[in-house]
């Protein structure tokens, strides 16, 4: 049986560009992929007609939020410039933003001048794996554009991540890092800070499903809403013996899991899904 103890007590309000937001149940971000390169390839979409294809078919399931990604960062993967990165984003999130004037729409970039150009086309938060540690200048830049941080916990870069990731105690190990993020991200002028523990970005399976249980944790000390990106991703298929392509049904299975731990926000590739996820759940723990 869930406690009732663990119930999502999300409500945060956020500034997303002048945008006005209150969560005050869970939300959904969809990704869309706007690379060739990513590890589940049904989501790899480089093709404008088909971005906006899925961007819309995203909006329609009920995703608050789009995230827009050209940048691949599984595993192994190595980096293109943030100018080859800005040249694959502007037309897409251009376009997405014409159409989609209500909708939230995330960058995912480690790049500042990304995170700045993007901004300026009508971006309403950016959302950074690195949590600054690949640009030095991206906390103090997304204090000057006072949107909305999604501010990831890393183990060192997506090309050497999952490298034999160690901790003391991956707990308290990601806690303190979110400690002394929130510090360093409040003193650069940003006021809506999202925290994301990683999951997959420098941790074994063990140090995933440690963190999934814990979640609670991270939400109970550092106050801030929590952002749960597992869809698809390589701890629930390698521990199913079976590929991202049919990882869905797990997908779910731990998504539940998490919005009983206390997560705000769900990061999917499969927007209906999720959406169906979180409405169970407001019956289960309202």
């Amino acid at each position: 049986m869930i406690s009732k103890n663990n119930a999502n007590t999300t409500n945060y309000t956020l500034n997303c560009n002048g945008k006005l937001i209150v969560v005050d149940k869970p939300i959904v971000m969809g990704i869309i992929n706007i690379t060739n390169n990513s590890f589940y390839l049904k989501s790899s979409l480089t093709n404008i007609e088909a971005i906006v294809l899925k961007a819309t078919q995203m909006v329609t399931e009920g995703a608050t939020i789009l995230d827009l990604g050209a940048q691949s960062t599984q595993p192994n993967s190595e980096p293109i410039t943030w100018q080859q990165e800005w040249e694959a984003l502007q037309l897409p999130l251009q376009v997405i933003r014409k159409q989609f004037a209500n909708v939230l729409i995330s960058v995912d970039t480690y790049y500042s001048q990304v995170a700045n150009n993007a901004v300026a086309a009508g971006a309403d938060i950016i959302n950074d794996i690195s949590g600054g540690q690949l640009d030095n200048n991206m906390i103090t830049t997304v204090g000057k554009l006072n949107v909305p941080y999604i501010c990831t916990h890393i183990q060192g870069t997506p090309n050497t991540m999952q490298v034999n990731p160690t901790y003391n105690d991956v707990v308290i190990d990601v806690l303190d890092y979110f400690i002394a993020k929130k510090f360093e991200c409040e003193a650069a002028g940003i006021k809506d800070i999202i925290f994301d523990v990683g999951f997959g970005f420098g941790k074994s399976i063990e140090h995933n499903y440690t963190l999934l249980n814990n979640l609670e944790t991270f939400t109970n000390v550092v106050q801030k809403p929590l952002l749960v990106g597992l869809s698809r991703k390589s701890m629930i298929y390698k521990v199913l013996q079976t590929t991202a392509a049919e990882a869905l049904n797990g997908t779910t299975v731990l998504h539940t899991l998490a919005l009983a731990n206390g997560a705000a926000i769900l990061r999917v590739h499969d927007v209906k899904e999720a959406v169906e996820a979180i409405t169970l759940m407001q019956q289960v723990l309202p």
